[in-house]
């Protein structure tokens, strides 16, 4: 794999521990259905949270959670319903987007990951 196709595998992975750090529980990761994807799927005692991730070296062509547009944002919804039809739950869903800034790519020590907890409102 070159290091293009590394970058993805490696964002949601950091965004799988900035949730783990605030102490949600990764249910999935790379959900797949004929509808859509979802990056992550994680859960703590109140939310179901369906993340989309995007990473950029920086933000000069505009902010990450720009590149979640309306149509991605209805893929990610009907992917969702999937989920939720599969998986029956208590807790409240919502939509996040998890933005991760690394200058170096890959090489970056510290990228900066935002979590925007409800970006599709």
């Amino acid at each position: 794999m070159s290091g293009r196709e590394l970058l993805g595998p490696w964002g949601e992975a950091l965004a799988a521990g900035a949730y783990r750090k605030k102490r949600y529980r990764i249910l999935a990761m790379n959900y797949r259905t004929r509808l859509g994807e979802i990056d992550i799927i994680a859960a703590n005692r109140s939310y179901l949270v369906f993340a989309e991730v995007k990473l950029r070296k920086d933000d000069t062509h505009g902010a990450a959670r720009e590149f979640v547009h309306m149509r991605k944002q209805q893929r990610i919804k009907s992917a969702a319903e999937l989920y939720l039809a599969e998986n029956e739950t208590q807790l409240q869903p919502r939509f996040d987007v998890v933005e991760i800034y690394a200058p170096e790519g890959l090489a970056t020590k510290k990228p900066e990951i935002r979590i925007l907890e409800d970006a599709f409102s």
